[in-house]
């Protein structure tokens, strides 16, 4: 073994830190911005929380805090994603699958004491025209949300166009109704969502 090769384990250790230190920036940035939005979060602020040095950021990502929130919103809307399948999962039914969903969303803010709600609403409607970067990573994030949706109306019997259509309404009212949530501390607008989207899919079968 020459003198400057390092043993294998070493090599798989840094390697680990290396991939360790990306999923911190990636996670901290999309609790941020899920909390805040892209302009009141600091690259500072990103650090701090990722507990990262200053070049570990343009190591992982050479075009910076724009690349960073990008990969970070598609983190968020994984982990999104994986809320609403869930939820949508819980039921045969698709009218009480989307209720489902609703209500997963109100437990999630009040544990999260209303902090925590769309990982794309509060940076997409900022950013639009100025980052296409950023703006490319939320239009697949509502996409692939309403696709999700779409598949369990599909499931349960609705037309392709019918089921799309359906789906936009659904997460239109699911993403307002958590607005009303987080800025009234209250779940009864996540509540009444359900309640009345359930009626909405069972109407349109």
């Amino acid at each position: 073994m020459e003198a400057t090769q390092r043993p294998a384990a070493e090599q798989a250790e840094g390697a680990g830190e290396r991939d360790g230190t990306r999923a911190r920036l990636v996670k901290a940035t999309a609790m941020l911005l899920q909390r805040q939005g892209y302009e009141a979060t600091t690259v500072k602020q990103i650090l701090k929380e990722a507990g990262a040095a200053y070049g570990s950021l343009y190591h992982f990502f050479p075009q910076g805090k724009e690349e960073l929130a990008a990969e970070a919103l598609r983190f968020g809307a994984d982990d999104f994603a994986d809320l609403l399948r869930r939820g949508l999962a819980a039921a045969d039914d698709p009218a009480d699958a989307v209720a489902n969903c609703a209500l997963s969303m109100a437990d999630a803010l009040r544990t999260s004491a209303w902090l925590d709600g769309c990982p794309v609403a509060a940076t997409a409607l900022e950013i639009i025209d100025r980052s296409p970067l950023i703006q490319r990573a939320s239009d697949e994030a509502l996409r692939q949300w309403r696709e999700l949706i779409a598949a369990k109306l599909r499931d349960g019997g609705l037309p392709r166009d019918t089921a799309a259509a359906l789906a936009c309404t659904v997460l239109s009212t699911l993403e307002g109704a958590e607005l009303l949530s987080r800025v009234s501390g209250d779940d009864s607008p996540m509540r009444f969502a359900a309640e009345h989207l359930a009626t909405l899919v069972r109407a349109s079968r």
